[in-house]
């Protein structure tokens, strides 16, 4: 059986101890676990991040599967469950805070507090207005949002953008699902791959302009 400690060596023979040191004491939230919020969920929980504050309202679908962290078997499970499953079969010493619930401009602040970085991860436009309006105006906390990842096109027109202080912004910026061939699972991987470097950089406090 993996201790506590074992994992923790593990980490730090990868990452380096002063690497390891902020990321084992880092509270990062996920707004939408979808084929962003799911993988960058699993990427933060490899890295050692101490605790992911994880936030959707809906269930798995066999629609999900395509592009999802999610296998068969969590169909109508929800997705907090289902990932919680997921997070504890890589990494069981990260605290997972689940809330099944649809994130609202009334509740964003109250769902997502007292973190580093917060990650915005939704597929439908409103929830994602909604929660990006919300904490850019009423929030210190770093957000790192994505738009723009649909199709099979070059994997090089996504990139990084610092939009704001404190914003920024994975993606392409205009590719929609139903402008090309829908949501497909590379490019998605790659956005959500964006996102979880750039709250890896907030984190350790590298340049991030």
């Amino acid at each position: 059986m993996i201790t506590k400690e074992v994992y923790k060596r593990h980490l730090i023979e990868r990452h380096g101890e002063q690497v390891q040191a902020k990321l084992e004491n880092a509270s990062v939230g996920i707004a939408g676990l979808g084929g962003l919020g799911s993988n960058i969920a699993l990427a933060l929980a490899r890295l050692g991040i101490r605790r992911l504050i994880l936030v959707d309202f809906d269930c798995v679908e066999l629609s999900n599967v395509n592009r999802q962290a999610y296998f068969l078997k969590h169909i109508g499970m929800p997705k907090t469950i289902a990932l919680n499953t997921l997070i504890k079969e890589v990494n069981p010493f990260v605290e997972v805070v689940l809330h099944h619930k649809r994130v609202t401009r009334e509740n964003a602040l109250s769902l997502f507090e007292d973190l580093d970085v917060l990650v915005e991860a939704f597929d439908e436009p409103a929830s994602k207005a909604a929660l990006i309006e919300t904490m850019l105006i009423r929030s210190k906390i770093p957000l790192v949002a994505a738009s723009g990842m649909a199709g099979s096109l070059s994997s090089n027109t996504i990139v990084t953008t610092k939009m704001r202080e404190r914003f920024y912004l994975c993606g392409d910026k205009r590719t929609d699902s139903q402008d090309v061939n829908g949501l497909m699972v590379p490019r998605v991987l790659v956005a959500a791959s964006h996102q979880a470097n750039m709250v890896l950089r907030l984190l350790l406090g590298e340049k991030t302009v």
